[in-house]
């Protein structure tokens, strides 16, 4: 099944999250390699697909988990966790509609 994984930045932690970012993106290429990634990527925290030092408000996962719980943990070894960069992570079943 599809979860949504949804991080939200805690204020101040770009400078964190640069730090994580390459091992944050190796644990999403491992899921993209096993045909479980539908989408990633961050949310600007200003209206620019490059906000500069206003940074990001979070991040936006899809993938293919075997359950929640599966999906939970996976959010929870996430390096932006360890590094203080999320305040907060919503993990929910996520049903695809379209494209179809």
């Amino acid at each position: 099944m599809l979860y949504l994984i949804l991080g939200e930045d805690a204020p101040g932690t770009l400078e964190k999250r640069l730090a994580a970012r390459p091992r944050h993106l190796e644990r999403l290429e491992a899921l993209q390699a096993a045909g479980r990634l539908i989408l990633a990527g961050p949310c600007p925290a200003i209206d620019s697909p490059d906000p500069g030092p206003a940074g990001f408000s979070g991040s936006l996962i899809v993938a293919e988990f075997p359950s929640l719980e599966e999906a939970q943990a996976w959010a929870e070894a996430d390096p932006y966790v360890a590094a203080g960069v999320y305040a907060r992570v919503t993990v929910k079943p996520f049903k695809q509609v379209l494209p179809a």
